[in-house]
């Protein structure tokens, strides 16, 4: 069952899902007030993935905001770094001890909690008005053959993040829409002694971006969804794409220590180098901006923050259009009290919620009326690449399980580090799936 559902991910957010700037009609979303008051008081734990100030600030409100709505129901919020979130979580649940709602990413990861009982099923419980506020295609991102197993709530289109005077300072007219205009660009910056990329490679999964991004341009829609269901990945276009990381690794686009460089934790971590100018971009999904904001010298959005999408290759078998990205959310653990739970993330995507959670965290909204107040061009322009692609692959790493996932991480780091090569990660990878 998950590995049917992985194959179907990599495609549920294409033009069903597409995203409007402009306000529809339609509630706002929230659900009755009934449920939870019902059953008498409850409290409720609920871990996010939050670790910046205006993040962690909007959590609290958010908990406030829902108590005021909901009397009965308590909300204890715990933020807790983005990287170091995923082994916690899977210890808590391991244990049984895992918070009553948890920030979901979804695809094979998502899919073995499903294989394993360890998540409710919301399907019944999501509002008529959730489902017109946030739309049938992004809904359907969250489920596993039929059934809903999370609460949508942002929309992380990813690409190439920069900063338009950096670019103009080294006289880069115009954005890359191939590997050798982005080369051309890369020796440019260079030559005004501006890093061109910022990569924290310390994390693993940002320095693995890189290779995604080449087998989506590499491989082929059906190459992807063969492998998301097979789990091998014998095709040449997966050691396509770590060639082409390795040729492009070697012109040496990244910052110095890249690979003991963290890459969303302080001015010194990658994000931080962008957000102060000393790099000139970054590939990262729709949660940079957010991220940027909360680094630079006055904790405010980089004003001359851009983004582009992802370079095609020469030859590659994938649409040049295609993006990869993520729908973000939140599950229920299988024992947490269904009513409660609902009335959580049924307001958690409510238009006010969802406005607020816009100017927290500069990111994209999933509810469509909530997504009319966006109006910095950066993140118009990742929406319009979004809405344009033809297919939208969920992060590898996602898609394919954490076992695979961490594996295919590892084994970049690896080869950026002169300590593996393409067949590593191949070879890997298909070990890890065989391992299961």
């Amino acid at each position: 069952m998950t590995r049917k559902f992985r194959g179907a991910a990599l495609v549920a957010l294409g033009a069903s899902a597409a995203l409007a700037l402009t306000a529809c009609s339609g509630d706002d979303g929230g659900s009755n007030d009934g449920g939870a008051t019902d059953s008498g008081p409850v409290t409720l734990h609920m871990w996010t993935n939050a670790s910046t100030g205006p993040g962690t600030e909007y959590w609290a409100q958010f908990a406030k905001d829902l108590h005021a709505k909901y009397p009965n129901i308590t909300l204890q919020i715990q933020n807790i770094q983005n990287e170091n979130y995923d082994g916690k979580l899977q210890t808590a649940i391991n244990s049984g001890s895992a918070p009553e709602i948890f920030y979901q990413r979804g695809g094979g990861k998502m899919g073995d909690m499903v294989d394993a009982g360890q998540v409710l099923d919301l399907s019944d419980l999501i509002t008529d008005e959730t489902t017109t506020a946030i739309g049938d295609g992004v809904l359907k991102s969250e489920q596993i053959d039929g059934k809903t197993y999370a609460m949508p709530y942002t929309v992380t289109p990813g690409g190439m993040w920069y900063s338009k005077d950096l670019f103009q300072q080294a006289g880069v007219s115009s954005t890359p829409t191939t590997i050798d205009e982005l080369n051309t660009a890369v020796t440019q910056l260079k030559a005004k002694s501006i890093t061109p990329i910022a990569l924290g490679a310390k994390d693993a999964w940002p320095a693995a971006h890189w290779y995604y991004w080449f087998a989506l341009r590499e491989c082929s829609e059906d190459t992807l969804n063969s492998t998301a269901q097979s789990l091998k990945f014998d095709d040449p276009c997966w050691t396509k794409a770590g060639d082409d990381l390795d040729a492009f690794a070697k012109t040496q686009p990244f910052n110095k220590g890249f690979l003991s460089t963290s890459a969303q934790q302080g001015a010194g971590s990658s994000a931080g180098m962008l957000a102060n100018h000393k790099a000139a971009q970054e590939l990262m999904g729709a949660w940079e901006p957010g991220t940027v904001a909360s680094l630079t010298p006055d904790q405010k959005p980089l004003p001359d923050l851009g983004f582009y999408g992802f370079p095609a290759v020469n030859g590659g078998q994938g649409d040049p259009k295609a993006i990869m990205g993520g729908v973000d959310g939140f599950s229920c653990s299988a024992k947490a009290p269904k009513q409660a739970c609902a009335d959580v993330l049924n307001f958690l995507v409510t238009k006010d919620t969802q406005e607020q959670f816009y100017k927290a965290f500069q990111a994209i909204p999933v509810n469509k009326e909530a997504q009319s107040v966006v109006s910095e061009s950066y993140l118009k322009e990742a929406i319009a690449a979004y809405n344009e692609a033809p297919y939208v692959s969920l992060w590898l790493d996602t898609l394919y399980g954490a076992n695979v996932g961490n594996a295919l991480n590892t084994a970049v780091v690896n080869l950026l580090a002169g300590k593996g090569s393409v067949s590593d990660i191949i070879s890997t990878v298909n070990s890890a799936a065989a391992k299961g």
